[in-house]
């Protein structure tokens, strides 16, 4: 089974709503979940400084939250969270590819790997100009 998980944005809309709405005012998020939509991921979920694993269709509430700001402590229990969250909500075997800035993946990939998870980060080393040229010339119309 694949995986996607992709970052949160600092862009949000200003009213509580699915997870998978909350971020499509960054050009970013909207690029990135409509590649992952399209390229045979068996399911993704969104990375949030909040609320930590989100599942697309989970309501939220709007909130100025970034894991940038984190010590590195909150950091790794953030990382924590998000490798229990996944364990809730992921049966059997399966790998992560990841389509998040470091601060998302930098504590969560060790400990994933520790249980045996495969995990890639296809836009490694890439800006964010980079990356929105990615999905531009991959992304099907």
């Amino acid at each position: 089974m694949r995986i996607a998980l992709i970052s949160c944005t600092k862009s949000k809309d200003t009213v509580p709503c699915m997870a998978k709405d909350m971020y499509l005012k960054s050009d970013l998020f909207t690029k990135a979940s409509t590649y992952v939509k399209q390229n045979n991921y068996d399911n993704w979920f969104i990375l949030s400084a909040k609320y930590g694993l989100l599942s697309k269709e989970e309501v939220i509430e709007p909130y100025n939250l970034t894991l940038k700001t984190m010590k590195t402590m909150e950091r790794k229990q953030w990382s924590l969270k998000v490798l229990n969250q996944l364990e809730e909500n992921v049966q059997g075997q399966y790998s992560v590819d990841f389509y998040a800035s470091k601060k998302y993946r930098e504590y969560l990939i060790p400990e994933l790997e520790e249980k045996g998870i495969k995990c890639t980060i296809p836009l490694e080393g890439k800006g964010i100009g980079e990356q929105l040229g990615f999905y531009k010339t991959h992304i099907k119309k």
